[in-house]
């Protein structure tokens, strides 16, 4: 079911001065999760049947998409999106596209999960979007190619039906299926242009892979950590701080607004499941007059345990990446990272590893999920 049906139908031509200006979009409750569709979790458009105007690999691009109404290049306008070309019918007689026509895109999770919501951005295409869009998934393991995927026993799953999408918007669809995918196939009926495709959801993690590793990051999310709450997101999201790698930038950490009062910011996590902590980074990467100045973490086991403090409220360098080892483990579900007074951070890892109880739980979610 679609979260925006009031969206649906055409947009104004573009009239000059701000593309944006007439841009349709909403507040979707699904976007509190992480995008699953993320190229810094590893997330690809790995085939499409057509890309003859706008090549689909930017469905994916983690920037709102731009528009240059004097941008043409050989074959026509070039558009930030995917773009096919216009269907056509079979004869002089019949010059339409029948109802089954449709483009496709495969899309690779960056890591598999639950889908809690998918949105299809139109933006800047305004007499080019498809009529309606649908979405399914698929729970293939390893690396399949796209000839495997497309092959007769996979079975997709339907999770946006095929429903009427408006231009120059963007299209949130909730979805309530509760199973686990590893890929995606974006369909749109019959042609047109898709600017940004987010998919929105819940890392669930294969667990003997986690077993095979042994200690690894245990609040890292594509092992399946999650952020609950953060006192602040001013400028960037605090899911910054469980993603993969160093960051590579100021906007790529956590950063809060400028406190003036005697307060300070906070970000609680929820791990992967009950873990063995045994050593903890904080980094302040590329953070260099806004570093926070100083930091504490602080764990808890299950939902109504207390919070215990694993490392004290220890000084913090701009742009250092800060190593402790723990004289002993702690067992936890939870973790919270305080800032001092505010400012940011760019990366949290606690690594350790899940307990017997943890890989138990983690294992049964996941064949629940069909993993």
């Amino acid at each position: 079911m679609t979260a925006i049906p009031h969206f649906t139908g055409d947009a104004n031509p573009y009239g000059g001065g701000d593309p944006y200006a007439d841009y349709r979009t909403a507040d979707f409750p699904f976007t509190q999760y992480a995008n699953l569709a993320d190229r810094q979790l590893g997330a690809g458009v790995i085939a499409a049947n057509d890309e003859f105007f706008a090549q689909r690999e930017n469905l994916l691009v983690p920037e709102a998409a731009e528009f240059d109404p004097e941008h043409f290049g050989h074959k026509g306008k070039i558009m930030d999106g995917w773009e096919t070309r216009r269907r056509r019918g079979a004869s002089a007689e019949h010059p339409w596209p029948t109802a089954e026509d449709h483009d496709w895109a495969l899309v690779r999770l960056g890591a598999p999960g639950v889908i809690r919501g998918i949105v299809v951005d139109t933006a800047h295409f305004r007499g080019n979007y498809p009529q309606a869009v649908s979405v399914e998934g698929a729970s293939v393991p390893g690396s399949p190619s796209p000839e495997e995927l497309l092959a007769d026993d996979v079975k997709w799953t339907a999770l946006v039906p095929r429903t009427a999408v408006g231009g120059h918007a963007a299209n949130g669809f909730a979805v309530s299926v509760e199973q686990r995918f590893t890929h995606l196939r974006v369909n749109q009926h019959p042609d047109g242009g898709i600017a940004r495709l987010r998919v929105y959801g819940e890392v669930v993690p294969d667990p003997t892979w986690l077993s095979v590793l042994g200690t690894f990051d245990v609040v890292a999310l594509e092992n399946g950590g999650q952020v609950e709450d953060a006192s602040n997101l001013f400028y960037s999201p605090a899911t910054n701080t469980i993603q993969p790698g160093r960051s590579r930038k100021m906007d790529d950490g956590w950063e809060t607004r400028r406190r003036r009062d005697t307060g300070n910011d906070w970000i609680r996590y929820q791990l992967v499941g009950q873990s063995e902590i045994r050593a903890i980074e904080i980094d302040t990467a590329y953070l260099k007059g806004n570093s926070a100045g100083w930091a504490s973490v602080s764990v808890k086991n299950g939902a109504d345990g207390d919070w215990t403090e694993i490392l004290p409220r220890t000084r913090l360098q701009p742009d250092t990446n800060h190593r402790f080892t723990l004289a002993a483990t702690t067992v936890a579900t939870h973790a919270r990272v305080d800032i001092f007074p505010d400012g940011g951070i760019s990366r949290l890892r606690l690594f350790g590893s899940l307990t017997e109880e943890g890989a138990t739980s983690l294992t049964a979610r996941h064949q629940e999920l069909g993993g």
